[in-house]
């Protein structure tokens, strides 16, 4: 695979999301070829690289341009504007290039260092045998976003360490040549992601490349004890921040869809009545209160990411289960907003290919991912309320 990343010539956020539009209008272009392939392009993938996008949340050490996470939630959400699909990965591919930072030095360097992009996938659903050093890793895993454009791969398994009185999750990270990839991605939404299906068979990993989940959900911090203390990652609650980016590309995709909505209505006249729909006090609703409820979302968006930038000063009080409720709460918000959108505008808007139905589709998508399931989020929120363990991880 091509490898062209390069180093953003600047931390700023207004340049970090000049270049978000940017990916953003390609893959906008290139979304019906995104929906035919169910891949998303070269091109978009390239541009990606060549703009440093896929390598922003690295630590300084490594030349990270040190992005924090609320605007890296502006980059993904910018990007979802224009094309979901694209956006999931712009917001996977530097959230698992940040992986190789908790691992020990030896691994980091190999994986940073070749400068490939990363794929994963947490269900812990593979095996490990010990195998001298390393161990031997198999497994069939589905839903690995991104894994065609990907030199690397980590795997969910439960591993049972030397040091460990149990076996614990672990993420071991395997080159993607070592893996079978099954293309059976083809779904009703997010079509571009190309989640497709990996199969491993006995391959080797050394210990540098594996990733002890648990420890660092626990430490929040990298095995090595020489690190940059300034990283945001290392400070907030593992999980709940490596999920935050799904409401920010619901919010973009929803954000895109109330804009055609009014684009749509604005000229529009129904035949029943002769009436100009801007003109009409049925539209003129709707748009109100979707434009409210949208900034409702936004406002628990706000409340999610500054819940995470003081975890740690507020001693760590809020709950997996909290964050869990309030990201699903957004996107349930912006998917009930798709849903009105698509009914008021009627069969007009199912033409395919259109934007009102491509972006539907792929909020939809957004709120499947397990992630995302409203009713198991407050079901976990509501045992915590009561006093009660959820047991959810974030």
């Amino acid at each position: 695979m091509s490898n062209l990343a390069v180093e953003p010539k600047t931390t700023s956020e207004k340049e970090m999301l000049d270049l978000a539009h940017r990916v953003g209008k390609l893959a906008e272009e290139e979304a019906q070829y995104a929906e035919k392939e169910a891949n998303v392009s070269e091109k978009v993938i390239d541009l990606m690289k060549e703009t440093g996008l896929t390598r922003m949340m690295l630590p300084q050490e490594y030349e990270g341009p040190k992005v924090s996470i609320r605007t890296f939630g502006k980059v993904v959400r910018t990007i979802a504007t224009y094309n979901i699909s694209a956006a999931w990965l712009a917001y996977l591919y530097p959230l698992h290039n940040m992986l190789p930072a908790y691992l020990p030095k030896e691994g980091q360097e190999e994986i940073i260092n070749q400068g490939g992009l990363i794929s994963d996938i947490f269900a812990a659903v593979g095996t490990a045998k010990k195998d001298g050093d390393g161990y031997r890793v198999s497994g069939t895993w589905n839903f690995v976003s991104g894994v065609n454009h990907s030199d690397w791969v980590g795997i969910g398994v439960k591993i049972q360490m030397p040091d460990g009185d149990r076996p614990e999750m672990c993420l071991p990270l395997v080159r993607t040549s070592e893996v079978k990839i099954v293309e059976n991605w083809d779904t009703f939404g997010l079509r571009g992601s190309g989640s497709n299906q990996i199969v491993l068979e006995d391959v080797y990993v050394p210990m540098e490349r594996i990733f002890r989940v648990e420890q660092s959900q626990k430490t929040r911090r990298p095995v090595e004890s020489n690190y940059d203390a300034s990283y945001p990652l290392y400070h907030v609650p593992m999980f709940p921040a490596f999920y935050f980016g799904f409401p920010e590309i619901a919010l973009g995709g929803t954000e895109r869809i109330i804009s055609e909505f009014k684009r749509m209505t604005e000229k529009r006249v129904r035949l029943m009545d002769g009436v100009t729909e801007s003109e009409s006090p049925r539209s003129q609703r709707v748009l109100a209160e979707i434009t409210t409820e949208f900034k409702a979302a936004e406002a628990l968006m706000d409340k999610y990411i500054d819940l995470l930038e003081i975890y740690e000063s507020d001693g760590e009080q809020t709950t997996a289960a909290e964050f869990f409720a309030i990201r699903t709460k957004i996107i349930k918000t912006c998917s009930e907003i798709a849903l009105r959108v698509l009914l008021t505008l009627g069969g007009g808007a199912l033409y395919k290919g259109g934007p009102i139905e491509l972006f539907f589709r792929d909020i939809l998508a957004v709120a499947t991912h397990k992630t995302s399931l409203y009713e198991d989020s407050v079901a976990a929120y509501g045992q915590e309320l009561f006093g009660f363990e959820s047991g959810v991880r974030g």
